[in-house]
């Protein structure tokens, strides 16, 4: 098993299809090997990984691929996993829900991030430093 965080570049990925890809590769899997080993359709790991198909909707399905890719539970690259699942889908991750206090100024943050109108690398350093503080 690859300890979870040993390809940096993971950490950089913008998308679930190219963290399953990233993930994959680091665990030394061809797709193929991958599929054939979680009972998983490779035309459509391949769509996933390329960004043609959208993650799971399933909570179940979602979690069992998590686990596929031998990602912890309650960690940050599960964590990373989930939200990038539910980005995809546009919708609100569920930690994020279940939080009425960042609930209360998600709406000023999305409004003031908006009007600002930051660019792609702009948004990534605002994330950044959040994450830092």
């Amino acid at each position: 098993m690859i300890p979870e965080g040993h390809h940096m570049a993971i950490e950089k990925v913008s998308s679930f299809g190219e963290f399953v890809k990233t993930r994959r590769i680091d665990l030394g899997m061809t797709l193929r090997d991958f599929c054939e080993k979680h009972a998983l359709d490779p035309g459509n790991q391949s769509k996933i990984e390329r960004g043609r198909l959208r993650p799971p909707q399933d909570q179940a399905k979602l979690s069992a691929f998590a686990d596929a890719l031998e990602l912890k539970r309650d960690t940050p690259m599960w964590t990373r996993f989930f939200d990038l699942a539910f980005m995809e889908r546009g919708r609100i991750p569920e930690q994020v829900l279940q939080d009425d206090e960042l609930m209360a100024v998600l709406p000023v943050l999305l409004r003031t991030v908006q009007n600002q109108r930051l660019t792609k690398e702009q948004l990534i350093e605002l994330i950044e430093r959040i994450q830092e503080a």
